[in-house]
Parts: C-alpha cells; structure tokens; sequence
C-alpha cells in the first residue's frame, strides 16, 4: 500500500507544481490566464491519450505504458525546470508557450500512468486503488504545504517566488525518478501483487504478461497445454461501460463541480482580502488538504457510501455549490470561502474513492482492468468539461 500511495504522489505531483506556483505563473504572465490555460491545453492531450488506451487496453503492456509514463513526466517536468532558467524568470511569449506544451506532455503522461495503474488495481484489493488515489491528493497537498513553506521563508528575498518554483520543479523531478524505481523493481516483486497478476493471467488477461516474466513468472499462451481459451471471453468495453453507466456519469460530474471552480476560479475570481497575497495560496491548500484526507474516510466501512442510487444523489448535490461559491465571492468573508473550499475539497476525494472501489466489484480480471480504463476516460473527460466551464467565470469582464 505503501508503494500505490508513492506512485499516486508521483501520477499528479509534477501537475499539482504546476498548479501551485500559479501565483507566480501570475506574475510572469499577467495576461495569459495561465491557471485556466495550462488546465484547457493539458486535458485534450490526456483525453485523447486515454481514449487510444482505453480502446486498445486488451493488446496494451502495462509494464511499458507506466514506465513510458512515469519517464515522460520525469523528463517534461525537468524541462520545465530548464524553461525557466534558460529565460532567467523572466516571462515573455516563447518560454509561456513552451510551458503550455510540456503541460500537454503532462497530460499525455498522466493517461498513461493514471489509467494503467488504476485499471491494474481494479484486480487487486481495494485498498491498493484507495491508497493510490490517496497518493494522488497527496501529491497536492504535500505541494501546497511546502508552497507555504517556501512562501514564508522566501517572501523577503529578491525573486522568491521563483526561487520556491525551482524547489518545487526540482521535488518533483526527484519523486518522478522514484517512481520509475519502485514501480520497475519494487512493485513487481511484491508477493501480492505477482499473486493478483497471476489470478488475471489465469482469468485471460495479457497485459499483465510483461510484469510477470520480469517477476520470473511464465505465463501460458495457447500454444502451451493447460490453456483454457474460454477464460479469455468478457464482456466488451461497451457492455461495461452500459453496465456502469451510473459510475461513468458520477466521475464525470464529480470532476465537471470540481475542475469548474479549481483552480481558475479560486485564483482569479474571489476577490482581495485580509490574507492579501496568500489568500489564493491558502485556499489551493485548504482544497488538496482536505481532499487527501477524505479520501481515508471510505475505509470506515459505515462511513462508506456504497448505493448506487445514494452516490447519484451525492453527485447531483454538489451542483449546488457552483451558486454557493458565486454569492461567497460576491457577499461573504474570506472564512467562508476557505469553508467551502474545503467542503469543495472533502466531497472530491470522498466520492472518487467511494466511486473506483465499489464499481469494479463482481467482474473477472480483464474486465476490472478494463473497467478501470473506461472510469478514468470518463474522470479526465469531467476534468476538461471542467475546465471549459470554468472560463465562463470571466465572460463579460474585461480580463476575458
């Protein structure tokens, strides 16, 4: 569990960096939205990365898809190191548009990881596809707590918000280099996870090939006695993705709620308060704080909302919030808005996890894997939709 929840900090820490040196995107770019922009150009890239690998899961080597993406975020991360000491901080148009399509590498790399290790833990416990996604808001508020940090102890200094990017970028590097080793060596090898890759081999799974030979474990093909080629029938991605129709809808409008309002909302549009300059800083951290803890609280088992029929209802709610967040902008005090950021935050990760646990239940190995792919599409499909409503905020005015 431990190593899911690393390769969950690792699938988005490069991403959540981004995101959280935003103010000082702000400073460098003032007139290109970079929050909303860099979310707008990073979807499409994953959205269509996904879809491919959602398509062809079945024929995919989940060992190679991972690595490629762990590396790819390793490399677009340290280049976005270089972007800004190559042009010195000092913003302009060629180092912003080089940012936007290492942004796009993130997405690209972030298909590629999150949909592979989700739909590979769809097989295995539980706890493993709840530890990674903890990891996942890890990754965000470990970011923003060491933002603060680099906040209080580089605010006095000449360029210091450039200098915590460059804390950041480099972290993150590093975590990104880790990742590839736990998951090349370390993972592999764990007797749990060569049980549950054998199960899904047996059950007719091929992906999962390339992980086993490199734990020393063969695999049977149909040349070999002992196959049973009937093990290889499930149902088709379209007959999962009917059957979880209701899962399907509830990531998407979880991410559609969230993505609407974060980031972009919360740094352009609530206004100037008490908190000055860490007014936008506070509430990214308050969000991803509460976000990586609530998604603990599913593993109290009476805590967990396993209903379909309750998560729908669940979903549908937070639409309310889109009109909270407007009259708290336009009427109410900072405390309330870092409230309900947080609450923003808590029914994020409390229905994701509650969501991605319970749908792959009932299903052999290859369909759980598959499953897994479907549910991640449609979570970075809410995701853009997101994101594409969050400009709605800024119609009309005269930063649009």
């Amino acid at each position: 569990m431990a190593i899911c929840f690393i390769l969950g900090i690792g699938s988005l820490v490069s991403w959540n960096s981004m995101l959280t040196i935003g103010d000082y995107y702000y400073i460098l770019f003032p007139k290109y939205h970079p929050a909303r922009v860099l979310t707008l150009v990073y979807q499409p890239f994953a959205i269509g990365t996904m879809l491919i690998l959602a398509y062809y899961e079945s024929k995919i080597n989940t060992r190679m898809r991972n690595l490629a993406g762990f590396t790819l975020f390793f490399f677009s991360t340290f280049f976005v190191l270089v972007v800004d000491l190559a042009s010195s901080g000092k913003g302009g148009l060629g180092p912003y548009i080089g940012i936007c399509v290492l942004a796009a590498c993130f997405g690209i790399a972030d298909a590629q990881v999150e949909g592979g290790i989700i739909g590979e833990l769809c097989f295995m416990c539980p706890e493993f596809i709840q530890s990674y996604l903890a990891g996942l808001a890890a990754s965000g508020a470990l970011i923003s707590i060491l933002r603060m940090l680099t906040k209080v102890a580089f605010e006095k200094s000449n360029n210091g918000l450039r200098k915590g990017a460059i804390l950041f970028l480099a972290i993150s590097t590093f975590i990104e280099l880790v990742c590839i080793i736990l998951y090349a060596i370390c993972f592999t090898k764990l007797p749990i996870v060569k049980y549950y890759r054998s199960k899904a081999a047996l059950e007719g799974s091929k992906t999962v090939a390339a992980d086993l030979a490199a734990a020393g474990i063969q695999t049977k093909t149909n040349d070999q006695g002992g196959y049973d080629s009937k093990k290889e029938e499930r149902l088709s991605n379209k007959q999962l993705f009917v059957e979880n129709l209701d899962y399907a809808v509830d990531l998407f409008l979880i991410y559609v709620v969230t993505l609407s309002i974060f980031p972009g909302f919360l740094y352009e549009n609530t206004g100037t308060h008490q908190l000055g300059t860490w007014y936008p800083v506070v509430l990214i951290a308050m969000y991803n704080v509460v976000d990586f803890i609530a998604r603990y609280i599913p593993l109290v088992p009476w805590l967990k909302l396993e209903s379909r029929k309750g998560l729908l209802i669940a979903v549908f709610s937070r639409f309310l919030l889109i009109p909270a967040f407007y009259f708290t902008a336009k009427y109410g005090d900072q405390g309330w808005m870092i409230l309900l950021t947080s609450f923003l935050g808590l029914t994020n990760g409390y229905l994701t996890v509650c969501v991605l646990t319970v749908a792959p239940r009932g299903y052999k190995g290859p369909e759980q894997n598959a499953l897994g792919n479907l549910l991640v599409l449609c979570l970075l499909s809410g995701i853009f939709a997101g994101a594409v409503l969050d400009w709605l905020w800024i119609i009309g005015k005269g930063t649009f």
